[in-house]
């Protein structure tokens, strides 16, 4: 059920920990880093990289990255991550000690590469690539906004991949990677089975993430306002969520 009233701030960290064993699953962009003009502008804290593998300890493995960049795309930014990681809206999932989990994901097929590369230059937004989708980025152009999200809509109808939209971007990725389908898979071995899972995150991809931790006993952590959400909770911005993880 979609909450229609303000959303609290979720119970400590520590609390939450000494109550049942809890998993926690987080978003990238939006929530542990501020969101910047293009998707390489980012500006990641120093050793951040670090204090994850830290707070993996503490949950005894029992937390994973779960975001739509692809995986070599986070370790360009954070260095090598010694954490359970979902790439690519959880096309490409690999456990802690950095095996896959799954069955692998598929390659973006090179007709929606051309189209969405030749949609992108004309309509003068950006392109991104990525391992095993692409996005097209409209936040420098707004008013392309509209016609961006329709064209890769039809899109990925045509070639039977599926549209998955966010804050100034429409992604296309195969129709099985969405984020809650990602929580799923790990909460089904160790070390996540049986915990309590919360979901933090900002985005519309991150409903299914809140979906899938309700489904499990578990919760969603909003970062700032939107309406609709399935979250039971909120934060109000990233350094809100830095302090609630105690990094």
């Amino acid at each position: 059920m979609h909450s229609r009233i303000a959303l609290g701030p979720p119970p400590t960290l520590a609390s939450l920990i000494a109550e049942q064993p809890a998993a926690l699953f987080l978003d990238f962009d939006g929530t542990l880093v501020e969101l910047a003009p293009g998707p390489d502008a980012i500006e990641p804290r120093a050793g951040l990289a670090r204090e994850l593998s830290k707070l993996a300890d503490r949950l005894e493995g029992r937390c994973a990255l779960v975001s739509g960049r692809g995986v070599s795309d986070i370790e360009q930014h954070l260095g090598s991550l010694d954490i359970a990681v979902a790439g690519s809206h959880g096309s490409d999932m690999r456990r802690r000690d950095g095996t896959v989990l799954g069955q692998g994901a598929l390659s973006l097929p090179a007709e929606i590469d051309h189209e969405m590369r030749a949609f992108a230059t004309s309509n003068m937004i950006d392109y991104e690539d990525k391992p095993h989708g692409a996005a097209l980025h409209y936040r420098s152009n707004p008013e392309a906004g509209e016609a961006a999200r329709s064209f890769a809509e039809q899109l990925a109808d045509r070639h039977g991949w599926a549209a998955q939209h966010g804050k100034s971007v429409v992604e296309i990725v195969a129709k099985s990677a969405n984020k809650g389908a990602a929580v799923a898979a790990f909460m089904a071995e160790e070390p996540f089975a049986g915990a309590r899972p919360i979901f933090i995150g900002d985005d519309l991809t991150d409903e299914a993430g809140f979906s899938a931790c309700a489904k499990f006993g578990g919760a969603g952590i909003l970062v700032g306002t939107r309406p609709g959400t399935g979250a039971q909770y909120s934060l109000p911005d990233v350094q809100s969520v830095h302090e609630w993880l105690e990094l």
